[in-house]
């Protein structure tokens, strides 16, 4: 891919940081686009399908949490795909439980637009799914 598809990531970490993630889901997912969030995701396997389901599926995350946002470590041009790895520093709502974590975004790209958006909860397991192991 190409270093545009590389900022176009970053673009999207930064409107999750604003809480503005629609607009970016609106000019860059595919109407298909899969996210899997990793966090709840993790536990229960859940997919959101179509931008409508994912924009259901962010509203929840919000609602869930006081504070969520990324800090970018790296991102790596994978070819057809970018992985983007970093921190999760989150609160929670109704816990106000703190969390900072290593967390990985692997976005995936057709024709594009990105098709799928799949979060890790820690860097080794996003590089083994890459099949980068380090």
């Amino acid at each position: 891919m190409s270093e545009e598809n590389v900022e176009i990531v970053r673009r999207g970490v930064e409107a999750w940081n604003r809480r503005d993630s629609a607009a970016w889901l609106l000019t860059y997912a595919a109407p298909d686009a899969e996210w899997s969030p990793g966090l709840g995701g993790a536990v229960e396997g859940t997919v959101y399908r179509g931008t409508d389901e994912i924009a259901k599926g962010l509203d929840w995350v919000w609602q869930g949490m006081d504070e969520f946002h990324f800090v970018e470590s790296e991102v790596r041009d994978l070819g057809e795909s970018v992985l983007w790895l970093g921190r999760a520093k989150m609160r929670g709502t109704a816990s106000h439980v703190e969390l900072d974590q290593e967390y990985g975004l692997l976005h995936v790209w057709r024709d594009g637009k990105v098709v799928t958006v799949q979060g890790f909860l820690g860097w080794c397991e996003a590089l083994i799914a890459v099949g980068l192991e380090e």
